[in-house]
């Protein structure tokens, strides 16, 4: 009877070590960086908080799903730009002039800041920011996770440019190999505050080159540009959503989209496919369009979830837009969007 007593005992002690070794899933802070793992997919997913709160890596199986064209980390700290995930905000893409409207009024920038360039100011200010602050760092049974967030009235410059204070919390969850970023704003000002904001996310494939690879997706409303990329608040129907592997090769993208066809769930999935690998990259509801990017020679391509279309603050106000979505003073805007890999 002792003897099975202290086998049981024994048997016991080992389980108690067991999850600490088999855990799945593990997120690791190490000094700038965050880390994402999920062992039974050998997925990692890499995240500085301090550039942006930019996911700047994700590879599966070794491969990298997000474009990395640096040499090291230095590299890119020095020039964080047209990799990763960065965040776009408080708009994304293009605005007509040196100013936005809200709730009838016109803000107009003050360039002077010298946070804003351009006469066609372009996707916000706050990108590359190391205002990120990390809030929490889990891993368990059913995935791993980071949230940070980013208190925008705390900077003044930023309020002179944009007078809503609001804060942002960012997640990242990375279950069963899909990347989930979600996204909730919180308006803190006392005036409805309008979203516009967006991700530009960077894919590739490893497996062949960009003129080997087919794009699909579901959208029924192209929108005309003038050469400037801004929408000319005309848009035409598309015949059929480009759903059936449409060849890279033949097209130069760089082109906005709305009427974004969605699941059961309110998805809508945008795909790109090589030899074997495939990624599928998911809007939730609260992603009204899409911008598709994809430059010659350039071996990536950007599905890029936006709150609003391009020029979208602006085109409301001119009674063209009729999407534009707010939050009210002390409501939270939710939105996400998912990164599938298959076929590494």
């Amino acid at each position: 009877m002792k003897r099975i007593q202290f086998a049981c005992l024994s048997f016991l002690v080992c389980l108690t070590t067991l999850p600490a070794t088999a855990q799945r899933y593990a997120a690791r802070r190490e000094g700038d960086i965050v880390q994402l793992t999920d062992t039974a997919t050998d997925t990692r997913v890499s995240i500085a908080p301090g550039i942006g709160n930019i996911a700047y890596r994700m590879t599966v199986k070794g491969h990298d799903v997000l474009r990395w064209p640096h040499a090291d980390m230095p590299a890119f700290k020095a020039n964080p730009n047209q990799t990763g995930i960065p965040f776009m905000g408080p708009w994304i893409n293009r605005l007509d002039e040196q100013a936005f409207y809200a709730n009838g009024k016109r803000y107009a920038f003050d360039m002077g800041l010298g946070n804003i360039r351009g006469a066609i100011p372009i996707h916000g200010f706050v990108t590359t920011t190391s205002e990120w602050h990390v809030v929490s760092v889990d891993a368990g049974r059913m995935g791993a996770a980071v949230t940070s967030r980013l208190e925008f009235s705390r900077q003044p410059s930023w309020m002179k440019q944009w007078p809503f204070a609001h804060t942002i919390e960012m997640t990242y969850h990375l279950t069963n190999g899909t990347l989930e970023v979600e996204t909730a704003m919180t308006n803190l000002s006392a005036e409805p505050m309008p979203v516009s904001v967006g991700f530009h996310p960077y894919f590739q494939l490893t497996d062949s080159p960009r003129d080997e690879w087919t794009i699909s997706g579901g959208a029924r409303t192209h929108l005309k540009l003038t050469p400037n990329k801004l929408p000319t608040g005309e848009t035409e129907a598309l015949a059929a959503p480009f759903t059936g592997g449409v060849p890279l090769r033949d097209h130069e993208l760089d082109d906005s989209f709305m009427d974004l066809v969605r699941d059961e769930q309110g998805r809508a999935t945008m795909t790109v496919s090589g030899k074997a690998q495939r990624l599928d990259v998911q809007f939730g509801p609260n992603y009204r369009a899409a911008q598709v990017w994809s430059p010659k020679p350039q071996n990536f391509i950007c599905f890029e979830p936006m709150a609003a279309i391009t020029n979208g603050l602006n085109l409301a106000q001119k009674g063209i837009y009729k999407e534009l979505q707010s939050i009210t003073p002390g409501g939270t805007w939710r939105a996400s969007f998912w990164i599938t890999p298959k076929g590494f």
